[in-house]
């Protein structure tokens, strides 16, 4: 059955909201907005350093991290998900990705000591990736070379096989893929068939302007958190030269971009089109995902579209032990802290490594601002998860 856009949101809000309540973790990586609502009202936001205007993730949790595949299928850890990235404080990104270590080991069982371990490892890696020539790399966790190898190892055929079935390909539908509401179907064609985004599709994959390009299934992707009740749809598309008749497929995902909750600097210079901006972010952060991606507009919303690379993958701290989470914590903060200073001179890296690492003097290892600010946020998202919890309750039963 077909359900209509009324009828899909209203499925995609309870998913959502039964989503957030598995547990903590899960409320954290799904709650963006709220993140940076109670950041702002906490007493120790004023300690928080401001670091050099650059883009940053804004949505910097250990779901957003994994191996990500250029245009030529190379194979690099980094950031995977752009969609709040703005023009603004870095130190924002570390808050997230330390209170998303937090809540993850605590999700995992893990006591409070390894989290204390966590976020000094965290500042250790990132500071490492900003000396100037960066080669004091920390050890790569076997947990994290584990995923490496298995997105390395990974093929179109894999991703078919999880996302494609039928002689004649077709994207299957059931719990992850709904049927296309009326009218969709016939937009996503005529997306395609527009010349610019024909022609970086094919460039894309390859292939010059007079190659084929068709549309062959597309249906819509009830997937991630966050994104849920958005657009999101799934094109299967057959693609071929003009001097053969042979088509490869690739599969595509379409995302509605919103504007972002993340706090931009002031008076910072970025695209106003929510899709032209998680273009730029990506492309500035982890360029292997920013050069697969195009900006378009569909239904009269701005949307991204990207190629799905069998190699995308994603990093679970829950695979780790203590110790592992301590190394992946480390080595995650290294890719982060990678991605922010790309983007830097030398002599920038070095003035925001040194404002990063003001102690006091009652600092052990990581500074208080960011040790503070991460206590203070898992304490309120706990009290928020629980409220949301007895609303779940209350309106699902569930």
């Amino acid at each position: 059955m077909t359900m209509t856009r009324p009828q899909r949101q209203a499925v995609l809000d309870k998913r959502r909201a039964l989503k957030m309540a598995r547990s903590v973790h899960a409320y954290v990586r799904g709650n963006t907005a709220k993140f940076y609502e109670w950041l702002a009202a906490s007493p120790h936001a004023a300690d928080i350093p401001q670091g050099p205007a650059i883009w940053i993730c804004g949505d910097c949790h250990l779901g957003n991290l994994g191996p990500v595949a250029d245009a030529d299928h190379r194979v690099d850890l980094q950031i995977r998900d752009l969609d709040q990235t703005v023009i603004g404080n870095p130190a924002l990104d570390l808050i997230r990705l330390g209170l998303s270590l937090e809540t993850a080991a605590r999700s995992s069982d893990l006591p409070g000591i390894t989290t204390a371990h966590m976020i000094d490892a965290m500042i250790d890696g990132y500071a490492r990736a900003l000396t100037p020539d960066a080669s004091d790399a920390p050890p790569e966790p076997d947990a994290v070379r584990s995923v490496r190898k298995q997105a390395i190892g990974r093929r179109w055929k894999h991703l078919a096989k999880e996302r494609i079935d039928g002689i004649e390909p077709n994207i299957p539908m059931g719990k992850r893929f709904w049927k296309l509401a009326r009218g969709e179907r016939a937009d996503i064609d005529a997306l395609f068939r527009e010349p610019d985004i024909a022609a970086r599709s094919l460039e894309l994959a390859g292939l010059g302007p007079k190659s084929r390009l068709r549309v062959v299934d597309a249906a819509y992707w009830r997937k991630g958190c966050s994104s849920l009740g958005r657009l999101r749809y799934a094109v299967l598309l057959g693609v071929s030269s003009n001097k053969s008749d042979h088509e490869f497929l690739a599969l595509v995902d379409i995302k509605e971009a919103v504007p972002s909750v993340a706090p931009a600097r002031r008076g910072a210079s970025m695209p106003r089109d929510p899709a032209a901006r998680v273009v730029a972010g990506a492309q500035a952060l982890a360029p292997n995902l920013g050069d697969r991606m195009i900006s378009a507009r569909l239904f009269g919303k701005p949307v991204v579209l990207r190629e799905l690379a069998p190699q995308d993958l994603k990093v679970e701290v829950e695979q780790f032990s203590r110790k592992e989470a301590v190394t992946a914590a480390q080595y995650l903060a290294f890719v982060v802290g990678n991605a922010h200073a790309r983007q830097l001179s030398d002599d920038q890296r070095l003035a925001w490594l040194e404002a990063l690492t003001v102690r006091s003097a009652t600092d052990v290892d990581a500074p208080s601002w960011l040790w503070r600010s991460i206590v203070d946020l898992a304490a309120t998202h706990e009290a928020g998860y629980l409220e949301h919890c007895r609303q779940v309750a209350l309106q699902y039963g569930d």
